[in-house]
């Protein structure tokens, strides 16, 4: 088996402890996204970016007490050869949001998986990930009388339990602006525009204002 099949059968094990938000077919979102995005881009290491994209989720802290294992543990047991291991490594550390504090990309690998994974968090499966993970979480559909953060510190975004449609308005309406590549500027469009139709839709029903 390569190391891209080995990673994939160990991490299927990992991400079936998750919510339906980051369970396995979220992985295989973001993948097919980082194949779409890669056809535009000729240099870069696709082993790494596999590797990086099964991995990415496995440190989430949103998940450290169901994992049991790390990406740089899993790296080590497929025995993947060091240089590769740390750009997997790299690249994973580039890819969270983390509250608009998102680590400066150092290499082509990066901004794919950052981009693939960033729009899997928007458009239609983004609003359906948003409100599984609050559901699991037992947050507020929504909230209007929540405060709208615009600038917060990495602890302030994972700490506070805001409404799910207060969400969109801390990170999703803020990554169609954030993404790298071309691929996924162009990819990003349509689906930010149908979650504004799906807020606009909400605020009719509800009779409120987000």
């Amino acid at each position: 088996m390569s190391y891209i099949e080995q990673c994939a059968s160990e991490t299927k094990k990992v991400y079936g402890k998750f919510d339906a938000s980051h369970d396995y077919d979220h992985i295989l979102r973001v993948l097919q996204n980082a194949n779409e995005i890669m056809k535009e881009m000729g240099t870069v290491n696709r082993t790494a970016v596999e590797l990086a994209v099964y991995l990415h989720d496995i440190d989430d802290a949103k998940y450290a007490d169901v994992v049991g294992t790390s990406a740089a543990e899993i790296l080590k047991h497929l025995e993947v050869p060091d240089e590769l291991a740390q750009l997997v490594l790299t690249t994973i550390d580039s890819v969270s949001f983390s509250g608009g504090n998102a680590k400066q990309l150092t290499s082509l690998e990066g901004a794919v998986v950052r981009d693939a994974d960033r729009l899997d968090a928007i458009g239609a499966i983004g609003i359906a990930r948003t409100f599984a993970y609050g559901g699991a979480k037992g947050r507020k559909l929504y909230d209007p009388k929540e405060s709208i953060r615009k600038e917060m510190t990495e602890y302030d975004y994972r700490s506070t339990q805001t409404s799910s449609v207060t969400h969109f308005y801390e990170k999703l309406f803020l990554l169609k602006d954030l993404m790298i590549t071309d691929t996924g500027k162009q990819m990003a469009e349509e689906r930010h525009r149908f979650m504004k139709q799906f807020i606009s839709q909400l605020e009719t029903e509800t009779g409120l204002s987000f």
